[in-house]
């Protein structure tokens, strides 16, 4: 069996892998930005982050609290009360997530561009591809 050349270098790229697969969800990042706004009840949360299903809320905001991003607080009212604020941790997440946003919206614009050349670029390949893939059957069509 081969040994990895630089198996501290494999060890960090599974660390970073897996820290980036868990901070760049789609979920964790909107309840990072939401918690940055200060502690929220999980009905608050579940309002403001459209499209999030209460399961995946749950799963998602359960995932921060192992990662140390959050904590989840529980007050003795009746109905319980649950309120979820960033850590320490989850506060220095905020700073490169912040970042990324304003990344987003700077570049929105040249994003969009990019995409529009992208796939006006390869409709007009597709539209070749096709035009010379239909020429055999028409002459064959013509013969008859």
């Amino acid at each position: 069996m081969l040994k990895p050349r630089h198996p501290k270098l494999t060890e960090e790229c599974q660390s970073v892998s897996e820290i980036l697969s868990r901070v760049g969800d789609k979920w964790t990042v909107l309840i990072v930005g939401l918690l940055g706004r200060g502690p929220k009840r999980f009905s608050e949360i579940q309002r403001s982050v459209d499209g999030i299903s209460q399961k995946m809320l749950t799963t998602t905001l359960r995932n921060m609290e192992r990662d140390g991003f959050c904590t989840r607080t529980v007050f003795p009212t009746i109905p319980p009360r649950v309120e979820y604020e960033l850590t320490k941790l989850g506060r220095a997440l905020l700073i490169p997530v912040k970042a990324l946003a304003n990344w987003a919206v700077t570049n929105r614009e040249r994003i969009n561009a990019a995409r529009r050349h992208f796939d006006e670029r390869n409709a007009a390949a597709v539209r070749k591809d096709t035009s010379n893939d239909l020429r055999p059957l028409n002459r064959a069509a013509n013969s008859n």
